[in-house]
């Protein structure tokens, strides 16, 4: 049987497979829309674009945050030509730049200070429309001691809801990473997003230890998981005693639609092999959701 034949055979079987049953339709359609991307946070943060696209495009990891500060330069200043020739060089390829990791936030008690990141935030949400981005993450990094924590709580919203109705302008999401001492603790991160309630917040969640805190996994995701946005931090998949096989039942049956991106923390010489490995786990952990 030829190649295109043969595909076209397993995907007709395949669609007859859910016509027959519609039953299971929403649940495979929810297990293929997650798809696997990266982070360029330790793996990627000494490439430039073209070779993490080459990088990315041979371990079948189609979509990327961009961090920036980093090597690859993707970071307001870039002229009008060179944001079109980073937009076309993904355009190009089969990997989606899913949006710009800035490092912005909105806690400080230092008014001035508070006023020039979200500034900066709205220069890297022009940035990330303009290269071919759908979003800019952003993080909560703190409560001051010296500062009542309601009044933090509710600068950081307001911020949030600032920024977010700029974004909504562009076609981009402001994407909420659950970060930051205090700040990554579900219980406060909601009470954040009660005063960001412009639709346009999103969560990015990040699979941290607290995730597991109070009445555990699954309260935690439930607590913000109507706020979901396009994307969700994990680390190795296969490291650690983080319980990503529980998160992506979750994630799967909460009908989540978005990306898996991973942003590691180990140090493998080979980086493509390591993302090749990760694509592998990943696969089998989502073929494994009952």
């Amino acid at each position: 049987m030829k190649k295109n034949s043969r595909r076209t055979f397993i995907r007709d079987l395949s669609l007859g497979a859910v016509m027959l049953h519609p039953g299971m339709a929403p649940f495979y359609t929810m297990r293929d829309s997650m798809q696997l991307g990266l982070v360029t946070y330790l793996w990627g943060k000494d490439w430039d674009v073209p070779t993490i696209i080459k990088n990315c495009t041979a371990a079948n990891i189609l979509g990327v945050e961009l961090r920036t500060e980093h090597a690859h330069g993707v970071d307001p200043g870039l002229s009008p030509t060179q944001q079109q020739e980073v937009r076309q060089r993904f355009a190009d390829s089969p990997v989606t730049l899913v949006g710009l990791g800035t490092n912005q936030d909105y806690h400080h008690p230092d008014q001035a200070k508070l006023r020039a990141s979200i500034d900066r935030t709205k220069e890297f949400i022009r940035l990330s429309q303009a290269v071919g981005g759908s979003g800019v993450k952003v993080k909560p990094n703190a409560i001051p001691k010296e500062v009542p924590v309601v009044k933090t709580i509710e600068q950081i919203g307001n911020a949030l809801n600032e920024v977010a109705s700029y974004a909504a302008d562009f076609g981009q999401e402001i994407r909420v990473e659950v970060h930051g001492e205090v700040t990554q603790e579900l219980p406060v991160l909601k009470s954040i997003l009660d005063v960001a309630d412009n639709p346009n917040v999103k969560v990015c969640w990040n699979c941290n230890d607290q995730d597991l805190w109070g009445d555990g996994l699954k309260a935690n995701f439930e607590l913000v998981r109507d706020r979901f946005g396009a994307t969700v931090h994990v680390r190795e998949l296969n490291i650690g005693p983080y319980p990503y096989q529980d998160l992506m039942g979750l994630l799967v049956k909460s009908r989540y639609q978005g990306w898996i991106l991973l942003e590691c923390r180990t140090d493998p010489a080979d980086k493509v092999r390591a993302m090749q490995e990760q694509y592998t786990v990943f696969k089998e952990m989502i073929r494994k959701v009952g």
